[in-house]
């Protein structure tokens, strides 16, 4: 053994979904010693580290997919020892679409088409691939296709203050969007890293302050006491995975195929039985159809019926009681051939409790979908007013303090009578796209057209000031007439305001106010408090003549 793995070191760093505020995948770690540098540590370590580290995660059960690291000059050089650490991973049942190669580190230019010949190789036997850190070459990044690109900590230590590395994480998150590539960031340590993340729309996400190393894996999200606002991190979102359960058909993991045949006959409506241990916990599932085709065809009876049924099973494809139906339709369709086969749902003791079929699935997701449709404004495609309603009681009951704003069209009825009613609907298609896109580009916002010529929006107060400017400083024209419009804002703090029909109450003196000036205008006010700050538009003057203007606001 060499001297660096007499006493190594092994962590599990959990991987978290800020889609879902899940755990998705654990990246082993393994330190051989203190003074151990990757830099120049030898391929033939490499390897034994990595096989180290496979050995170490098999003995812990867990349903994630494990990452694994290895140098990029391991990978390039030293083909013969990534073909031992497949067969080792085979030998732990370990199969390649459960694994990513996270790959990092320097490598001179004369080995790049080893490696991009090694990385190709690796994505066909099943594995996926991540570059890793902030040594890989762009000119790599480019000629590669891989899954996954992790920032590094150093990347992501200026955050959000160094504007040159906020800069770089915005353009990595274009090029990763373009290219279907997933980014990670790594080394996340505090709550304004992760809103800065969470701007960006980074998927993935690794430090202690969401899940520290341990030395078991573990599912568990862990909020460090620097995040107070518990939104920062999301709960699953959608219906969750029980939801769709179905009881499921068990039998020994002894059974014959003659047994599981019988039950199967017997009873059409089983789509598939689990074999389990003693403990119920599943261990191969068996797929109604591929089973009979195998047992029912010529000969299939006499070479079967007698032995295990295990023979004609697969591994079953498992989540969680606390997965969502996303989660668990994705995992069912990434990197398997077998995507039409029932879920095994499993509780913390990897017992069985049920199974959820993959139709059930579909159909509850696209009737939420449906819904979701249904609820948006046909003109606007923005969600309607209990869309609002739910993010509004979300910040509130998290505590955040945000701005609730509500704008609104002056004298529209005015625009409807003189132009007719197809340019008002091209005048709310402008507003609602001029909200959507100071919302995809604040981050914070979140938008609903509630109706008519009104529209809500709620955002973080440091983006306030950047929301008003892109709404009340365009130019809004109805046949070269000039439009203008209205926005009213209350500033909530935590505590100030007890649900979103009180906002609503206090918004509406609010918009009265903003509507009795002229011009583009905007007041703001602040629940208890009697001041209003008239931020823009001024004090409407008595006019002469109406007959060429909207008669109010």
């Amino acid at each position: 053994m060499p001297a660096s793995l007499e006493n190594p070191r092994c962590a599990f760093q959990p991987l978290v979904n800020l889609n879902t505020g899940g755990v998705v995948a654990i990246e082993v770690l393994v330190h051989p010693t203190p003074d151990d540098q990757p830099a120049e540590r030898s391929p033939e370590l490499d390897i034994e580290l990595a096989v180290f580290a496979a050995r170490a995660s098999a003995e812990h059960e867990t349903l994630l997919p494990l990452h694994l690291n290895l140098l990029a000059r391991t990978v390039a050089t030293y083909p013969a020892g990534v073909e031992r650490l497949h067969h080792v991973l085979c030998e732990l049942g370990r199969r390649p679409h459960e694994l990513v190669i996270e790959v990092g580190g320097q490598l001179r230019e004369t080995d790049y088409g080893e490696l991009l010949d090694e990385l190709r190789r690796l994505r066909a036997a099943g594995y996926r691939v991540a570059w890793d850190g902030g040594d890989v070459s762009l000119s790599l990044l480019l000629a590669a296709e891989v899954d996954i690109v992790k920032l590094d900590p150093r990347t992501i230590a200026g955050l959000p203050d160094q504007q040159r590395g906020l800069a770089f994480v915005e353009a990595m998150a274009l090029f990763c969007r373009r290219t279907r590539t997933t980014l990670a960031a790594t080394g996340v340590h505090t709550a304004a890293q992760l809103k800065a993340l969470r701007g960006n729309r980074i998927q993935l996400v690794q430090g202690d302050l969401v899940a520290p190393a341990a030395r078991r894996p573990t599912t568990r999200v862990s909020l460090a006491a620097e995040v107070s606002d518990v939104a920062e991190l999301p709960i699953a979102a959608g219906p969750v995975v029980t939801e769709f359960l179905h009881p499921a058909t068990m039998l020994s993991v002894e059974a014959t195929a003659d047994e599981v045949r019988s039950v199967l006959v017997n009873r059409p409506e089983v789509t598939s039985v689990v074999l389990v241990d003693e403990n119920r916990s599943p261990q191969w599932s068996i797929d109604r159809n591929r089973f009979l085709l195998a047992v029912t065809g010529p000969y299939g009876h006499a070479l079967h019926a007698k032995r295990h049924a295990s023979r004609l099973a697969d591994h079953p494809v498992l989540v969680a009681t606390n997965s969502t139906a996303m989660d668990a339709l994705h995992l069912s369709m990434s990197g398997s051939e077998r995507r039409y086969d029932d879920i095994v749902v499993v509780d913390n003791s990897l017992r069985c409790m049920g199974i959820v079929r993959l139709s059930d699935l579909f159909r509850g997701l696209a009737e939420m979908k449906v819904e979701e449709a249904a609820a948006l404004s046909p003109l606007t495609r923005l969600p309607g007013s209990d869309a609002v309603a739910r993010e509004v009681d979300r910040r509130i009951v998290a505590g955040q303090i945000f701005a609730m704003c509500w704008l609104d069209v002056d004298g529209f009825k005015f625009v409807n009578d003189a132009a007719g009613f197809a340019a008002g609907d091209d005048l709310i298609r402008l507003v609602g796209r001029r909200l959507a896109d100071s919302a995809a580009a604040l981050r914070s916002a979140y938008v609903g057209h509630v109706g008519g010529d009104d529209f809500l929006a709620v955002v973080d107060v440091d983006d306030l000031v950047g929301f008003a400017r892109a709404m009340l400083d365009g130019h809004y024209q109805v046949e070269g007439r000039a439009v203008t419009v209205s926005l009213a804002t209350l500033v909530c703090a935590g505590g100030t305001v007890p649900g979103y029909r009180e906002v609503s109450r206090l918004l509406a003196p609010l918009k009265r106010q903003a509507k009795a000036l002229t011009g583009s205008s905007w007041v703001l006010g602040r629940p208890g408090s009697d001041r209003v700050d008239v931020l823009r538009g001024t004090v409407a003057q008595p006019r002469r003549s109406s007959a060429s203007a909207p008669t109010g606001r």
